[in-house]
């Protein structure tokens, strides 16, 4: 054998050995057939793909292969038939996979052989289906939100209150009896719970809706400034007084509405004449002698403990019993688990529309928002999700994208008042939760549980998380 003979060999040797490994190291699946359509080559990822094992069809002519079942349907006879490349969705063992088949021409324009590239879509219609389910889902809140809101004609008189909770809805129909008549109200509850959107409901459905509607945050005015705010002053009555005088808030609010916000931070002095515009229904301005009649309705709002602080004598107790006429009790976030996936779908579509964006939340996303115990309740919700749907790229919120705080600091539950099978599950649904967000796919997190895909599947059923 001559020395350049031995040379050509070794080249053919090392570039088949350079095309083995081409194919081998190929993440799709890759399958060639020769002229007659009998197997001749076929990769490791063909296998991972499909579950076919290379002697089901290497030398193995591709009629017998779907005759037995192996596919569905042939790409390569497809091909010899067409004479160009083709593309078919095909069934390998009960699994999808999308295959194309691509010719090979001699100088005859003979197909010598098909070069079969095969990919698994089948994670790629699941993610398309929880896509669905996923859009279908926030659709499903938003309907449920208007249906809700146009019940009873409430549509306006309730705008951007969202409940679906029984403690919100008694709320709700509460303001709404008491907004027809005059009644002094107080609204109770946590910083951050919309009691002034409860005192605007109030206000709208009133009969005084289309006179003055005045709002005063107690809390925010220095006390040494908080009397002539309210009751005004006469000219000269100090020094820095404007020379013509100035009514007050409550003048201001004659024939409507006032909200006094934070009610439990009015200075005691204050409250005597507070307590003589609830009796009385007069004013007097600050160095004026005379008394003026006003007609205002008093919506009032604190988020303390009114009678603890009557007891330690920081609260007048006859203003107490004044302003807790008709006392609105506003549930916290945390206690209204029905109403936070319905408010986070609308803080989602508000913050898109106010920034011409198109986000979407994930609805494991909400799973993680009912198990936390918002101590700012609405407000934090509300700024959380405008936060996160600006500072993140991806057009999808994910668990992920939540505060650390939010992910891993939840809720308290009192495991006195829980059966050993509910906590048990409680905690599956936990662990399911976050393996989930880590791998993505039901295949991979079962891997990582030591279960199989369809026992996952049924379990996530049975906790309501399918």
């Amino acid at each position: 054998m001559s020395f350049k003979l031995e040379q050509n060999l070794k080249d053919v040797f090392a570039m088949n050995k350079l095309l083995d490994s081409i194919i081998e190291s190929s993440y799709d699946g890759i399958y060639v057939a020769d002229a007659n359509g009998d197997g001749l080559i076929v990769n490791e990822a063909y296998n991972r793909i499909t579950g076919v094992h290379e002697e089901e069809l290497l030398g193995r002519n591709l009629k017998d292969v779907v005759n037995k079942g192996i596919i569905s349907e042939s790409v390569t006879l497809r091909v010899f038939k067409e004479k160009k490349p083709t593309t078919i969705v095909q069934i390998v063992k009960g699994k999808e996979v999308l295959v194309t088949g691509s010719p090979i021409f001699n100088e005859e324009g003979k197909i010598t052989h098909v070069v079969t590239n095969v990919r698994d879509i089948s994670e790629l219609n699941k993610l398309k289906v929880e896509l669905q389910e996923a859009k279908a889902y926030t659709e499903q809140i938003l309907k449920e939100i208007d249906d809700y809101k146009k019940k009873e004609g409430l549509k306006q008189l309730f705008d951007r209150v969202i409940a679906q909770s029984d403690k919100t809805i008694k709320a709700l129909n509460l303001t709404k009896k008491i907004a027809a008549v005059d009644s002094t109200v107080i609204l109770l509850g946590e910083s951050g719970v919309g009691k002034e959107v409860f005192a605007n409901i109030i206000h709208q459905g009133s009969k005084r809706s289309q006179k003055p509607y005045v709002k005063v945050n107690c809390g925010a005015i220095p006390p040494h400034l908080l009397e002539s705010e309210l009751f005004g002053y006469e000219k000269g009555a100090f020094t820095g007084a404007d020379g013509r005088g100035k009514p007050g808030l409550f003048e201001q609010a004659d024939g409507g509405t006032i909200f006094l916000d934070e009610i439990g931070e009015m200075p005691i002095d204050l409250q005597v004449k507070l307590l003589r515009v609830l009796q009385e229904f007069e004013i007097t301005r600050i160095g004026g002698q005379k008394t003026k009649k006003i007609d205002v309705r008093v919506v009032s709002a604190t988020n303390k403990n009114l009678e603890e602080m009557v007891k330690k004598g920081k609260f007048r107790e006859d203003l107490f019993y004044r302003l807790n006429i008709v006392p609105i009790q506003i549930p916290p976030l945390r206690e209204r688990i029905e109403d936070i996936a319905p408010l986070a779908y609308y803080f989602l579509r508000k913050t898109n529309h106010k920034y011409n964006l198109n986000k979407r939340i994930n609805p494991e996303v909400t799973y993680y928002m009912e198990q936390y115990h918002w101590p700012g309740n609405i407000r934090e919700m509300e700024n959380l999700i405008e936060r996160i749907i600006v500072t993140t790229e991806k057009n999808e919120i994910q668990v992920t994208d939540l505060p650390t705080v939010l992910i891993h600091k939840e809720k308290k539950v009192s495991k006195n008042n829980q059966t050993l099978k509910e906590i048990v599950q409680e905690t599956e649904k936990r662990i399911i939760i976050e393996k989930l967000s880590e791998y993505k796919t039901t295949r991979k997190t079962a891997k990582e549980l030591g279960i199989s895909q369809s026992a996952l599947v049924k379990k996530m059923k049975r906790l309501g998380l399918s």
